[in-house]
């Protein structure tokens, strides 16, 4: 029997991307007969605390030779190199790479050099890196990561789970009506600074003439900062009775937002593959995006809209383009139905994984 073992900081039943993809891996494999086995590591990687690399030591210690162990990109972050050197004589180590830590949105420049150099340090004494997509391959490749290796790259997209239609998907309300149709907008990221919230609450608040409210669904626990500035944005730009923050919630209430939704919203700063945006296509949504990262490659001309990353103008003038032409959103909407069903499922991504990753 295949066995692998994954190493992931922090708690895996976390509810957001890269996350997902891992869980949804690993049931892909238990399902072709893998067996697997999750190794939570400290939360404060990428910049990990002594205690925090003295415990991932002892987990990579522990494991027999010659186990593949796939190391969530997270983990790959300052001072881990020096532990997989140690360790990988006898393990067969790979790196999962969902984007480079150094890209992630918000650093300085000393913090991005000191990421982008354990990135790099690290990624030299892995076998193979498997990444979610063609972009993040690309991007590997600018930032010189896995370079100084033999280490080759497996492009391994997320699966999609088939889904009904979005109700919005083919009902969709005219605002310019008389009787004022609401156009329900939703976007499902975690509240931080690289998802764009604070630009789209930016980009709205000029379209208050129209008639649309903005579900928010994702958790505003891990950056209570950033969830803290939000719900200050939403009340000093008077949105209070349009924008809704949920946090994070269960499969049936975000089914429950997907199934009412007109239009998908997420004006990211970067995106190594962008799940949330696969999901909305499953679900024949027309989209609004930015071209940041690997969302072209997700989102086609057809399905949505997309604008530069940061572009506030930009994003408000998509926005009430969809908000305004009812055609347009049919449009959309038709080659989003088109979209989604080119996805690959979670089984076919797991049979991809398994012909990238050698098994122990």
């Amino acid at each position: 029997m295949p066995q692998l073992d994954l190493l992931v900081p922090g708690d895996p039943a976390t509810a957001t991307g890269g996350y997902v993809y891992d869980r949804r891996i690993l049931d892909a494999l238990s399902a072709r007969g893998w067996r697997t086995r999750v190794h939570a590591l400290d939360p404060s990687f990428p910049r990990p605390t002594p205690a925090a690399l003295a415990h991932a030591r002892d987990v990579l210690a522990a494991l027999p030779d010659g186990r593949t162990v796939v190391l969530d990109g997270l983990a790959l972050g300052i001072g881990s190199a020096p532990l997989l050197a140690r360790e990988a004589p006898r393990l067969r180590l790979i790196a999962l790479i969902h984007h480079p830590l150094a890209d992630e949105t918000g650093l300085d420049a000393e913090a991005r050099e000191a990421l982008l150099r354990a990135e790099r340090d690290a990624v030299a004494h892995v076998g193979r890196i498997v990444v979610t997509s063609r972009w993040t391959a690309a991007r590997l490749g600018e930032l010189g990561i896995g370079a100084g290796n033999a280490a080759s790259i497996a492009v391994v997209e997320p699966g999609t789970d088939r889904a009904r239609a979005a109700d919005g998907s083919d009902a969709v309300p005219e605002p310019e009506r008389d009787d004022g149709g609401e156009l329900r907008l939703l976007s499902v990221a975690t509240l931080t600074p690289r998802k764009g919230h604070a630009l789209l609450l930016e980009a709205l608040a000029p379209l208050r003439d129209l008639p649309w409210r903005l579900d928010c669904a994702g958790s505003d626990r891990r950056d209570p900062q950033t969830a803290t500035a939000l719900r200050d944005s939403i009340g000093r730009l008077g949105l209070g009775r349009r924008v809704f923050l949920h946090g994070e919630v269960g499969d049936a209430a975000l089914e429950r937002l997907y199934g009412v939704a007109h239009v998908f919203v997420l004006p990211s700063y970067l995106e190594g593959y962008g799940m949330a945006l696969a999901a909305a296509l499953a679900r024949g949504l027309p989209v609004v995006a930015t071209s940041a990262g690997a969302i072209p490659d997700v989102v086609p001309a057809d399905a949505g809209r997309l604008v530069p990353a940061g572009d506030s103008a930009a994003l408000r003038a998509a926005l009430e383009s969809l908000m305004r032409d009812a055609a347009l959103r049919r449009r959309l909407a038709a080659g989003a139905r088109a979209a989604g069903r080119a996805l690959p499922t979670w089984a076919e991504a797991g049979e991809r994984f398994a012909a990238a990753v050698p098994p122990s």
